[in-house]
């Protein structure tokens, strides 16, 4: 998969977004008032006749005002694919050139943003019976699906005695006391982790007892929720995710974290492998409206690694997953996301360029300033996982991973994500992968068991426990990208430590 503080970050974003969004309703970047560069423009084609993807967001969010967005959106020549009065959001297909531009003269003030949200022509059409779809969540069973939770609420379980099969090789559970944490509770049926990636398989047997199908949905088509095609199509990579976070505990297999959580499958990557800006909205928007209690997010949004809040396609399509997010996060949804593979430092824009973005075009070396960034991972609100790799090898010693983002001040907590064995499609088995997006379930895991365990915490009071009871780890070496600095009770590799699963039952 291509792949925080509540208090640190939230200054800096409300003043860059003061910036970007005068600059972003006339659709011309401008330049920062501080020594920081502009970020390097990337101009979007978008040529008559073909079919464009936009995101509009409406000045303020509330059902009126996204009302007068969607008639801006027709009368400029667009589709209305998606309306998210809540946070104020619509999604939109054109294929008019000048859509940007005629929305905004159509809209006037009720228009406070728009910028297309892929570089490339739509693939998958327009959805049919579009129209004001108001987001009020897909509900429903899949059909064909092997098993679907009922609804009910069932009793905690206890602890089992018994091991599965492949636990002894799982060292990560054992480096987060995961083990430890199991012998007083695997978690509580009433919690539901939402994992936003590319599917979880329906048949297998670690995954099928946990699987929550009613609440699972598809936001891959254009950004509409769907109650079908949610199960995995081109990735495991969801699977795998969701494997570390509840493989059941049932004697097959491996363990997750939080062995007796639902998940529900909220998927937002297309069969192509990207994960674009409506598919990212709709499943933060779905996590609140189907009151999830975590999700996990290991993935960045595509076309950009970083989005820049001087650019106005950017800035719009920021925007909205930032609302989406925060809405959410009142919804009661506490977020982990997954820090990203680029060995970078994410709290000095300046020390390299981006030249992978866009990702679904032709990538240009771009020059970034901290009005760019990583999302969902940089967004307030969300927890930023680092990784971390056994060293020496076969020993329950550790480093940070030599491919894992890091950043003082924007590393929350680590976790283990070199070769982690978890849950894959093929044959219904088990694989070892690595990247952040392993790290990332670790602590999905960790915050599932927090809540099960004090199921009136607020996300707020969840991430402030996390960052507590995380266990203090030293910068130690790394064998490649930027040097850690810090203290050891918070530094540019961990965070504030490695995520604890015992402390958060205990």
């Amino acid at each position: 998969m291509r792949h925080l503080s509540l208090t640190r970050r939230g200054a800096v974003a409300v003043a860059s977004l003061a910036l970007a969004s005068t600059a972003a309703v006339g659709g011309v970047a401008v330049a920062s008032t501080d020594a920081e560069p502009v970020s390097t423009p990337v101009t979007i084609s978008t040529p008559d006749g073909q079919l464009m993807s936009y995101i509009v967001n409406a000045r303020i969010a509330n059902p009126g005002q996204t009302r007068l967005v969607e008639a801006a959106v027709r009368a400029a020549g667009g589709v209305v694919v998606q309306s998210w009065p809540q946070i104020g959001v619509v999604v939109a297909h054109s294929k008019v050139s000048t859509f940007r531009a005629d929305v905004v003269a159509k809209g006037g003030n009720a228009v406070e943003s728009v910028g297309a949200s892929r570089t490339v022509a739509v693939t998958e059409g327009t959805p049919e019976a579009v129209g004001a779809s108001w987001g009020r969540g897909a509900s429903g069973y899949m059909k064909g699906a092997k098993k679907a939770f009922n609804g009910d609420v069932e009793s905690d379980a206890s602890p089992a005695a018994t091991t599965d099969p492949r636990e002894t090789e799982q060292w990560d559970m054992k480096m987060i006391k995961a083990d430890l944490a199991h012998a007083i509770t695997d978690g509580s049926r009433n919690v539901l982790v939402g994992v936003l990636d590319s599917g979880i398989d329906a048949d297998h047997p670690d995954l099928v007892k946990n699987l929550d199908v009613a609440n699972s949905v598809n936001c891959s088509d254009a950004g509409r929720p769907s109650t079908t095609g949610w199960e995995p199509t081109t990735s495991d990579h969801g699977t795998h995710v969701a494997g570390t976070i509840a493989a059941a505990r049932n004697q097959v297999g491996t363990v997750g974290v939080a062995p007796n959580v639902r998940l529900a499958s909220v998927k937002v990557v297309n069969d192509d492998g990207f994960i674009y800006p409506e598919y990212a909205v709709c499943g933060f928007v779905e996590a609140g409206l189907k009151h999830m209690d975590v999700t996990n997010n290991s993935y960045y949004v595509d076309p950009f690694e970083f989005y820049c809040e001087d650019q106005p396609d950017q800035y719009a399509a920021k925007e909205a997953v930032r609302r989406a997010v925060t809405w959410s996060t009142k919804q009661g949804v506490v977020h982990a996301a997954a820090a990203g593979n680029s060995a970078h430092d994410l709290s000095d824009k300046s020390s390299f360029k981006d030249t992978g973005s866009p990702d679904d075009g032709t990538p240009v070396t771009r020059t970034l300033n901290s009005g760019c960034e990583d999302i969902p991972t940089e967004l307030d609100g969300v927890v930023t996982v680092s990784s971390m790799q056994r060293f020496p090898a076969g020993t329950m010693d550790s480093r940070l991973s030599s491919f894992s983002n890091r950043g003082l001040g924007k590393i929350d907590v680590a976790a283990p994500g070199s070769s982690i064995l978890s849950t894959i499609v093929r044959d219904n088995g088990y694989g070892l992968k690595s990247g952040t997006s392993m790290a990332s379930p670790h602590v999905a895991g960790v915050l599932a068991l927090m809540k099960s365990v004090h199921p009136t915490w607020t996300p707020a009071q969840m991430i402030e426990k996390l960052r507590q009871q995380a266990d203090d780890k030293a910068c130690g070496t790394t064998t490649a990208g930027p040097a850690c600095v810090g203290p050891v009770t918070d530094n540019s590799f961990f965070g504030e430590g490695v995520v604890d699963a015992l402390d958060a039952v205990s």
